[in-house]
């Protein structure tokens, strides 16, 4: 995160609106903590991807796009494991 020159309350803050829109995207059902959780893990997760694909998002937007993308990642990848 601090590579993307976010810091930890506003990663708080992207990582929350990356997993409620994640969460409207994949019409899921989840709570704000959660929400907050799925977006700043999904953000780690899908820079991680990116960052392998030789891809780099830096910034505000950029985080709340890896969040986003991350997010749906991990909600698809639950919904995989429960079934």
């Amino acid at each position: 995160m601090e590579d993307a020159g976010v810091g930890w309350v506003a990663a708080i803050i992207i990582g929350g609106i990356a997993g409620w829109l994640a969460e409207k995207f994949m019409n899921s059902n989840m709570g704000l903590l959660m929400n907050i959780i799925l977006g700043i893990v999904g953000a780690i997760v899908a820079n991680a991807v990116l960052s392998g694909l030789g891809i780099a998002l830096a910034g505000w937007l950029g985080y709340l796009i890896a969040g986003f993308v991350g997010a749906c990642l991990l909600i698809a990848v639950g919904r995989i494991i429960r079934r």
